[in-house]
């Protein structure tokens, strides 16, 4: 089995490292079965963890080979990884504000400009997710291209480290769906669809950003940041936010440090 995905091209293997991430959010949507309500607690720390997770990926997996890849270039080393940085969180941001979303955690009320009923709010909920789910999706398609293109700071291993992480990572946002929607009167199996929904985009996200890094190599500090940066956008706009205000900031800042700790050792080690 291993020796037949190293034999892949790389479209195919950042392709089958997506389905499996998308196979975490479904996992984690399919709580709803289980349960109408989960604790908030484990919530609270799940979200916590994928935080961790996350800001060390954005890191050890995507800024850090970028500025080695960019020593060999013509502009500075810290150019490309902090413009590409700074224009990922700008795209999400302005995302954010053109459109009308609701955050995983947010009441009725507290759309961004609008006052949905129920239904439209479930809507809404659903394409946050979805819509903060590119970018992920993006760093592992980048991360194989990488591969790909040959750099000597680009491995195999750590593109396979980076979409392990990012699929523990989904695991809680599948959750964060589904289990809103059930508790607004949605049906178990409707929750579920639409919580493993949210985990699609990825595979398309990633195919993208293998072929982009393909065809343009020159770019690929620049991509890889620019997925750094719209995955720390995530994380202080969504993640943490949302594991905090339930008052249990100490519970997510330790399960932060783990999810952090965790990525690092398996980028680190099989990277």
């Amino acid at each position: 089995m291993v020796e037949y995905f190293l034999s892949l091209s790389p479209v195919y293997q950042a392709l089958i490292a997506t389905l499996f991430t998308w196979g975490m959010t479904a996992l984690g949507a399919a709580l709803v079965f289980t349960t109408k309500t989960m604790n908030q607690k484990l919530m609270d720390g799940m979200l916590g963890f994928a935080g961790g997770v996350m800001i060390a990926a954005s890191f050890w997996s995507l800024l850090s080979p970028a500025i080695e890849m960019a020593e060999s270039g013509p502009m500075p080393s810290w150019f490309p990884a902090a413009f590409g940085f700074l224009l990922g969180g700008l795209f999400l941001w302005v995302a954010d504000k053109i459109i009308p979303h609701l955050h995983p955690s947010s009441p009725i009320k507290d759309a961004e400009g609008i006052n949905p009923e129920r239904k439209r709010r479930s809507t809404l909920l659903v394409f946050a997710i979805t819509l903060h789910n590119i970018p992920e999706g993006l760093a592992i398609g980048v991360a194989f291209g990488a591969v790909a293109a040959g750099f000597e700071s680009a491995s195999l291993a750590a593109a396979i480290a980076l979409a392990v992480g990012i699929g523990i990572q989904n695991l809680p946002e599948g959750t964060a769906v589904s289990m809103p929607l059930r508790r607004d009167g949605m049906s178990r199996r409707k929750s579920f669809f639409y919580g493993q929904f949210s985990g699609m985009v990825e595979p398309i996200s990633a195919v993208i950003g293998v072929l982009a890094v393909s065809f343009m190599t020159p770019i690929l500090p620049f991509a890889l940041s620019f997925a750094a940066g719209a995955m720390i956008f995530v994380v202080v706009e969504e993640v943490i936010p949302g594991s905090h205000e339930n008052g249990n900031k100490d519970l997510a800042s330790i399960c932060l440090m783990l999810g952090f700790a965790v990525m690092m050792i398996l980028d680190v080690a099989f990277g």
